[in-house]
C-alpha cells in the first residue's frame, strides 16, 4: 500500500461538530488540503457532487 501524505494539522475554523456529534470539515480546511477527495463533502470548495444514482428499473 503506498504511503499517503500527512494531512495538514487542524487549525481554528477547520471544522465544527453537528448537533448529532459529527465532525464536519469546512471549506477552509479543504482548500488547505489542496485537492478534492470526490466524496461530496458538505463544504467542498470545488463544488463536487457525486452523480445521482441511476433510476430503478422494473
Amino acid at each position: 500500500m503506498p504511503d499517503l501524505p500527512e494531512p495538514p494539522p487542524l487549525l481554528p475554523g477547520d471544522f465544527y461538530h453537528t448537533p448529532e456529534g459529527y465532525l464536519v470539515f469546512t471549506a477552509q480546511y479543504h482548500r488547505r488540503r489542496g485537492q478534492c477527495c470526490r466524496n461530496g463533502c458538505r463544504h467542498c470548495p470545488w463544488n463536487f457532487r457525486p452523480p445521482a444514482p441511476a433510476p430503478a428499473t422494473k
